[in-house]
């Protein structure tokens, strides 16, 4: 993919600094990069990156498109940096939606919640986050003690390092989610939870299946959140209809569940104790006060976009 120099339309307004937790730098631990050159907050990168991990980028530059709004219900200045330093013309090539922006947020702060109340549980756990691509969810719940994993295919976490150098607590690991050798690299001494935002439903429905199990199986105690498109969506990605007005089309999504079906997940694994819908909360405008009535009144309350955590067995005796 040739990418040009965004014209200023393509950047995301916004009066807001670089904002986040201090990035350190250093290897420490196995961590891989370190501290950033003196101009890397400011160098312009340009990504090549193939149809899925590209996705990375539609998923940034939703988030900013939100994050830079003064009621925004996901503060994300990290986002809004980024995609001011990236060399790629997002406007153009993603178009630009309000309510798609807000969508993906109220989505993204699911996620935050869960995390978030891991680590006022679990201060010191370990938070694993699978196809992270240039997620910056770390900016924006980290707690000053828990543990990062970042594992992602090495395109990807190439130009995640290069954009944002991993600290002293984060670790970034070059490999197959769906092989969990990544699980050997995971401290599961304070607690674990695993994160598969945007991932999954990429996969091949065996390979969920088996990721499930293998997480279930790797870390008793521990949860796995993950999101996943409805079966309507699916079928609309593998005919090639879901695309934008400027040309973008989404990657086909080989699996999908429909949110009425989340307690079909149990069966990947006897070791998946709990399995809970994650709903979101607030909202802004007329998306605020429909998304009540989503969540609850058929049939989009069961065929809707979902996020979804599974709690696992742990250990006899294990707190």
């Amino acid at each position: 993919m040739t990418a040009r120099r965004p014209a200023s339309s393509d950047r995301v307004p916004s009066d807001r600094g670089p904002g986040g937790a201090p990035n350190d730098g250093g290897p420490e631990n196995g961590v891989t990069g370190g501290a950033a050159p003196a101009d890397a907050a400011t160098a312009s990168v340009a990504p090549d990156l193939a149809a899925v991990p590209e996705t990375a980028l539609w998923t940034l530059y939703h988030r900013a498109v939100e994050a830079a709004r003064p009621d925004t219900v996901l503060p994300d200045p990290k986002a809004v940096e980024l995609v001011d330093r990236i060399d790629y013309p997002f406007a153009e090539r993603f178009g630009s939606s309000a309510v798609q922006a807000q969508l993906q947020a109220l989505r993204v702060a699911c996620f935050d919640r869960e995390v978030a109340d891991f680590l006022t549980r679990h201060p010191r756990g370990t938070v694993v986050c699978l196809g992270e691509g240039l997620e910056t969810q770390f900016w924006r719940v980290d707690n000053g003690r828990a543990s990062w994993l970042t594992v992602d295919l090495p395109e990807s976490l190439a130009l995640r390092e290069k954009l944002l150098p991993p600290g002293p607590r984060q670790r970034y690991l070059a490999a197959d989610a769906t092989g969990l050798a990544w699980a050997d690299e995971v401290d599961r001494s304070s607690g674990v939870l695993v994160t598969a935002q945007g991932l999954l439903m990429y996969l091949q429905p065996a390979q969920v299946r088996s990721l499930i199990a293998g997480c279930a199986e790797a870390f008793p105690g521990g949860t796995l959140v993950l999101d996943a498109v409805p079966r309507w969506f699916r079928r609309l990605t593998l005919s090639g209809k879901v695309r934008t007005h400027h040309g973008y089309q989404a990657p086909s999504m080989p699996w999908a569940m429909d949110a009425g079906e989340r307690d079909k997940l149990r069966s990947a694994s006897s070791a998946v104790m709990a399995v809970r819908d994650v709903w979101p909360v607030g909202g802004r405008g007329l998306l605020g006060a429909l998304l009540p009535l989503a969540l609850r009144v058929p049939p989009l309350a069961t065929r809707r976009p979902s996020v979804t955590a599974l709690e696992f067995v742990g250990r006899p005796g294990q707190s």
